[in-house]
C-alpha cells in the first residue's frame, strides 16, 4: 500500500513511518525534519519528503525567534507547510496527516489521487481543550487562549478525515460531545522503543522514590505536589524535565534534573520505585509506556491515557488511575504503589508476550490493520 505520512516535526509518527515501512508498506514521509536526523530513528531517506528548505525562516523563528514572534511563526509556518506538502504530494492510497496541520494536504491527497484520509490527533478534542486551557488560567497557569483559527483548522481535519486515530479512551470520551460520527475514531495506543527501554531492577528500599519526567506546569499537575509530598514525609520525588508555569517545591524531598534525550532516561527509571504523573490533559503520555517496559509501578491520572495501558499489561495493580485533581486519592495510590514496589525486589520484567504489546512494531500492526480495512484508493 501506498502511504504518504505528514507530520510538522518529528512527533510519534517517524516511528509509525518506520514501522510501517518495515513492514512492507510503501511509506513516503513529509516533514522538515532533516533527513539525516529521521534516518537516526531508522526511517530510511528513501522514505523522506524533507521539505525544510521551503519553510526554514518561519521554522527558525517557531523555534528560536524572540518570544512575542512565536506563536504569529508557528500559524504561519502550519500554513504554509500544508501548503507545501500539498503541491509536493505524490500517489498515494493513504493519506496520514497530523490534525491541525493538514488541511489542503488532505484535501490534495482525495482530489488528486482518491486517497483515504487519516487524521491524527495525539490530544483530546480541540473544544474539550479550549475548555482546559480556560480551567487552567483559572488557577495560575499561563496558557494563552488556543486562537481561534487554530480551532477552526483542527474542525475542518476531524470534518475530512475518513478515520480520525486517537490515542487513549479519554480523548475517544472528549469526542463524544461534540458533533461529528463516531465510526470514525480508532483508539490506538502509541508504543515505546524496547531496545532502549530495558526492565529494570527494583532499586534499595530508601530512599522511597517517586519519578517525574516533563515540564514541571499547572498542565501536568504539578502545583499539587507540595501538598502530596507533605502527606508523605520520607519520600522523595525526582523530577526530570523543564521549567514551566507551576510553582516550584520548597521541599528537601524534592531533586531536579533538567532534560535529558529520550535515550538517557532508562538510568532515571532505575532509580525509581513509582513512576507518577498527576497531568489534567495529555493524550496519552509515552512517558508511561517507558516506564512499564521498564517495569516501574505506574500510578496516574484518569487524563493521562493510563487506563490504556490495563489490557496490555493485563495487571491493573501495575498502573493506579485515580481521577484527576483528587489529592487524597493520588496519594493512597502512591502508598500502594510503592507498598507493592518494594515488595517485589530483584528484576522488573514483564512477560514478553506482554512487553511486546507496548512496541512501536505492534503500534504499526494495529495500524496496519486499520489500513487494510479502508480499502484501496478510488
Amino acid at each position: 500500500m501506498k502511504i504518504a505520512i505528514a507530520t510538522s516535526g518529528r512527533f510519534h509518527v517517524l516511528d509509525l513511518a518506520r514501522e510501517l515501512h518495515r513492514l512492507g508498506h510503501e511509506v513516503k514521509f513529509y516533514s522538515y525534519v532533516p533527513v539525516a536526523r529521521a534516518e537516526k530513528f531508522g526511517l530510511p531517506a528513501a522514505c523522506q519528503r524533507c521539505l525544510l528548505r521551503y519553510v526554514l525562516p518561519l521554522a527558525y523563528l517557531s523555534n528560536r525567534g524572540p518570544a512575542f514572534l512565536r506563536r504569529l511563526a508557528d500559524l504561519l509556518l502550519i500554513q504554509l507547510l500544508d501548503r507545501v506538502i500539498a503541491w509536493k504530494l505524490e500517489k498515494c492510497d493513504v493519506f496520514i496527516g497530523m490534525s491541525g496541520l493538514c488541511v489542503a494536504s488532505a484535501r490534495a491527497a482525495r482530489s488528486k489521487y482518491g486517497a483515504k484520509i487519516f487524521i491524527e490527533r495525539g490530544s483530546t478534542h480541540i473544544l474539550r481543550q479550549c475548555v482546559v486551557q480556560e480551567q487552567l488560567q483559572r488557577i495560575g497557569a499561563q496558557t494563552p487562549p488556543i486562537p481561534a483559527r487554530e480551532v477552526r483548522r483542527e474542525l475542518a481535519s476531524y470534518d475530512l478525515a475518513d478515520v480520525i486515530v486517537i490515542p487513549s479512551l479519554h480523548v475517544e470520551e472528549s469526542f463524544q460531545p461534540y458533533p461529528g460520527p463516531r465510526e470514525k475514531l480508532f483508539r490506538n495506543p502509541y508504543g515505546a522503543e524496547l531496545a532502549q527501554f530495558l526492565p529494570t531492577a527494583t532499586p534499595p528500599s530508601l530512599p522511597r522514590t517517586l519519578l517525574f519526567v516533563g515540564q514541571w506546569s499547572y498542565r501536568k499537575g504539578c502545583d499539587l505536589w507540595e501538598r502530596v509530598m507533605r502527606d508523605l514525609p520520607g519520600v522523595r520525588l525526582i523530577h526530570v524535565g523543564g521549567w514551566g508555569d507551576a510553582p516550584r517545591p520548597k521541599t528537601g524531598q524534592f531533586v531536579h534534573h533538567d532534560a535529558v534525550n529520550e535515550w538517557e532516561l532508562p538510568k532515571y527509571y532505575a532509580q525509581a520505585h513509582v513512576f507518577v504523573l498527576a497531568s489534567r490533559e495529555e493524550g496519552l503520555a509515552k512517558v508511561l509506556l517507558q516506564a512499564a517496559a521498564c517495569g516501574v509501578p505506574i500510578v496516574c491520572t484518569d487524563q493521562t491515557g493510563g487506563r490504556d495501558l490495563w489490557p496490555m499489561l493485563g495487571d491493573e495493580s501495575l498502573v493506579r488511575v485515580v481521577p484527576v485533581d483528587d489529592v487524597a486519592a493520588f496519594i493512597g495510590a502512591v502508598q500502594q504503589a510503592l507498598a507493592m514496589a518494594i515488595k517485589q525486589p530483584g528484576p522488573r520484567s514483564l512477560p514478553v508476550e506482554k512487553r511486546e504489546q507496548l512496541s512501536w512494531r505492534a503500534y504499526a500492526q494495529r495500524y496496519s490493520a486499520r489500513l487494510a480495512q479502508a480499502g484501496p484508493a478510488a
